[in-house]
């Protein structure tokens, strides 16, 4: 769809809507044709767009880090080894000054957070109608390329993680020993029902910061990108160059944060207080 060809309002509709398949109440199980088509499929419609491009970039991580896994030589490594090693590197200092206890999962769970969400952050700095045109193409009506705009896919990472945080607290203290934190901090049995209270409220808000910060963060930056790809051509490119750049500052922190955050969390969930 050429932003030409349509209203501005039509334009951005366009892009902000997933390739969304589902029961329509009219239709049945079909794609939807319409941004309205979308929303009106409900809660058990499944964003396909998002699920196509989180998990190909997924199967990318793995692929390509198990290729140079193989492939490792203790001489002269190459400048794909060398980057890899870099970013395992910077991934296992943050993990070792963060979290003191002895666990094999964080680790590579850190490293797998930030290079896929950073993966999926950086479809953002592929041209805003490329891949939707491509796809226009092939008769498919809807194709949004960066999944961590999709607060499905930040809100699925994040309840994970949450999981995660309930288990290693329940391994780690017992169920009693994580309800007793839950009911009796930070004030004492005396103050049950405000401590509950507390403590739950706080519990949830670890995954829904997480998530919404990551799509906040994520959608923002595709907004300003569609709103510049509306402007005439030159200025497209005098805006979107310095926007891009400063937008790889953006991908790497977002990801980079949620990286940090679930370590935090998860040191925390091995922690007694």
């Amino acid at each position: 769809m050429a932003s030409g060809t349509v209203s501005s309002s039509e334009y951005i509709s366009h892009h902000l809507t997933n390739l969304t398949f589902g029961n329509h109440p009219e239709n049945g199980l079909s794609f939807a044709h319409t941004a309205v088509e979308a929303a009106e499929m409900g809660f058990w419609a499944i964003n396909v767009d998002t699920m196509l491009w989180s998990i190909g970039l997924g199967v990318l991580f793995t692929w390509l880090f198990s290729k140079v896994a193989k492939s490792v030589t203790s001489g002269v490594p190459g400048s794909t080894q060398n980057f890899i090693e870099t970013i395992i590197e910077f991934v296992d200092d943050n993990v070792n000054s963060i979290f003191n206890h002895k666990n094999a999962v964080i680790a590579p769970l850190a490293l797998t957070i930030f290079v896929w969400i950073f993966l999926m952050n950086a479809m953002d700095l592929v041209p805003i109608d490329w891949i939707p045109y491509i796809a226009g193409q092939m008769g498919i009506h809807f194709m949004k390329v960066v999944p961590t705009t999709d607060v499905n896919a930040t809100l699925g990472m994040a309840f994970s993680v949450f999981g995660l945080i309930v288990y290693y607290s329940i391994k780690m203290k017992g169920v009693g020993g994580f309800l007793g934190e839950l009911a009796f901090q930070p004030m004492g049995k005396w103050m049950l029902p405000f401590n509950l209270f507390l403590e739950v409220v706080g519990l949830l808000a670890k995954p829904v910061s997480l998530a919404l910060r990551l799509f906040g963060n994520m959608y923002a930056g595709e907004m300003i990108f569609i709103l510049i790809a509306m402007l005439p051509f030159w200025i497209q490119w005098v805006l979107s160059v310095p926007w891009a750049i400063f937008h790889i500052l953006i991908i790497t922190l977002q990801a980079f944060i949620f990286m940090v955050l679930t370590i935090v969390y998860l040191a925390m969930a091995h922690e007694e207080h």
